[in-house]
């Protein structure tokens, strides 16, 4: 019985990843690195971007919170509907966070911070979009 167990295990392991699931692990990915730039970086970047340092850090930490969940999320033998509902909200929340700084009144973003926000609308658009794909498609790892 544990050799058809072992068996059972590999062939899942070794199974294609789903759509969603893939996005998601990119989400998580991109989303950790983004906050680590902003995080660690957030002093350096603070001029060239014409941001403050007390928006950049604490977003830079917020996103590594946003990378585990999301991580959190890919790593589930099922994906749990909601979850992924979620994680779309929240970067369609991002999209307009960052469409507010770089061209609201409360911010004077440099060029540069005006191309670094509108990256982020882009990319955390894309992945919102794929992810509502990802359900629509129906994948089984979905619940």
């Amino acid at each position: 019985m544990s050799a058809s167990l072992a068996s059972a295990s590999a062939s899942a392991s070794s199974a294609p990843q789903s759509f969603l699931r893939k996005v998601l692990w990119a989400d998580a990915a991109v989303s950790a690195a983004a906050a680590a730039v902003m995080s660690f970086g957030g002093g350096l970047l603070a001029s060239p971007l014409g941001l403050p340092t007390n928006l950049l850090m604490p977003a830079g930490l917020s996103l590594f919170v946003y990378a585990a969940f999301v991580l959190w999320l890919a790593r589930r033998p099922v994906l749990p509907r909601g979850g992924v509902w979620a994680a779309v909200v929240i970067n369609v929340v991002w999209a307009v966070d960052c469409l507010a700084i770089a061209f609201g009144p409360w911010f004077e973003p440099t060029g540069f911070g005006i191309a670094f926000l509108v990256a982020q609308v882009v990319t955390v658009g894309v992945f919102a979009e794929l992810q509502v794909m990802g359900l629509r498609r129906g994948d089984r790892a979905v619940s």
